[in-house]
């Protein structure tokens, strides 16, 4: 997978982390609100910190370390200088994440005239927030996935996903309640190549076969 890594989404949600109130006074009203619905505000930025410490530490510049080894990048009003930093890395990130985005548009527009119309309509028809059901595998050359897309942005309903003239897949055992993200697809020989980042659990897809097509269910 070149784009839409899991790598590219773990900065993705560093990013998210690094929202900031506007003023001291929505600062304090968040830890009211949560005080009042029986919530500790200080564990609850202690648990947050953990789950991201690793990936802020990896993607933010050495000057944001000191906030993170000593909480304070998200258990305090952020000063003046923290602020200012995570404005400037943020103006970093989004240029980079747009400049992705339009080298893959540019890659795809390239692409879509050798593809298959199934892999059209799977690409323009998003299954981001479709949810696994269930992966079957009725023969060597062919793969089936049952996607849940009520909470998605097309179908609003149970769709087949049936992979056929399969040479080559590269797929969790178990990926039952898995979350569809992002997709991407390159030509391989006569074939396409396509991969897909999948959340919970976390896992780059990769699926090599001759066509696709993807049936709507009652």
């Amino acid at each position: 997978m070149k784009y839409f890594t899991k790598e590219w989404y773990d900065e993705m949600q560093v990013s998210g982390f690094l929202v900031f109130p506007e003023t001291k006074e929505e600062w304090e009203g968040n830890q009211t609100w949560q005080r009042t619905e029986g919530q500790d505000p200080h564990q609850i930025h202690r648990r947050d910190l953990a789950d991201k410490r690793e990936d802020l530490l990896k993607f933010l510049p050495e000057a944001f370390h000191p906030y993170i080894y000593d909480g304070t990048i998200n258990s305090a009003y952020p000063t003046l200088e923290l602020r200012e930093m995570t404005a400037k890395w943020e103006a970093d990130y989004e240029a980079r994440v747009d400049a992705l985005l339009d080298d893959y548009s540019r890659h795809y527009e390239a692409t879509k005239e050798f593809l298959p119309p199934g892999m059209l309509q799977l690409t323009e028809k998003s299954l981001h927030d479709c949810i696994v059901k269930s992966v079957e595998r009725p023969s060597d050359d062919v793969l089936v996935l049952y996607l849940d897309c009520s909470g998605g942005f097309h179908y609003f309903k149970d769709i087949k996903v049936t992979f056929t003239g399969v040479k080559e897949v590269v797929i969790p055992e178990n990926m039952t309640d898995a979350w569809w993200l992002y997709n991407e697809i390159y030509l391989n020989g006569d074939l396409f190549e396509l991969h897909v980042l999948f959340d919970m659990p976390m896992a780059e897809v990769t699926i090599v076969s001759r066509d696709v097509q993807i049936e709507e269910l009652e």
